[in-house]
């Protein structure tokens, strides 16, 4: 046991293994996962998700640069691999409150829209997601409607909500 663990320091040291800071039960790679989903649901992820997602990882979780790239990284992979948005909403669940639950639900939103609207994929995507972890559709509404006022008008006029 010593001896791993000895063999685990000197690769470190020596710089040839970087133990990443994000591991498989690390809730912000199952939120971050959830927000590679919502920016790239509608086919592909533009520069303008890809740097409102940054954004929201840096602030939210106070990453630096090198840590957002990483988290961004696994939490791609993590999706591509994923069979369902179960596997996320159950460690977010397990890990996170209520209020931090529904803090997910805002940071999809805030990728929903970093683009200036939304589609029909998004609203669903953002359904089953609250579903999953809680979120009521009262509140789910609630978080669309504050971050669309931040920025771009809902496709809907604002009216509406898509299951």
């Amino acid at each position: 046991m010593f001896q791993a663990f000895k063999h685990f320091v000197a690769e470190f040291k020596d710089g040839a293994k970087h133990p990443s800071q994000f591991g498989d039960d690390d809730y912000r790679l199952a939120a971050a996962a959830l927000l590679v989903h919502a920016a790239a649901i509608d086919g592909e992820m533009s520069q303008v998700e890809r740097d409102k997602l940054r954004g929201v990882l840096e602030a939210r979780f106070a990453l630096d640069d090198a840590a957002a790239s990483e988290l961004i990284e696994k939490a791609t992979t993590a999706e591509h691999e994923a069979v369902d948005l179960y596997h996320f909403t159950h460690l977010l669940n397990r890990t996170l409150n209520e209020p931090g639950r529904a803090k997910v639900i805002e940071m999809m939103w805030e990728i929903v829209y970093a683009d200036g609207s939304r589609d029909e994929l998004e609203d669903n995507l953002l359904w089953r997601a609250a579903d999953l972890l809680g979120v009521s559709p009262r509140e789910r509404i609630a978080l669309r409607q504050r971050i669309a006022g931040q920025g771009a008008a809902p496709a809907d006029g604002g009216e509406g909500e898509n299951p």
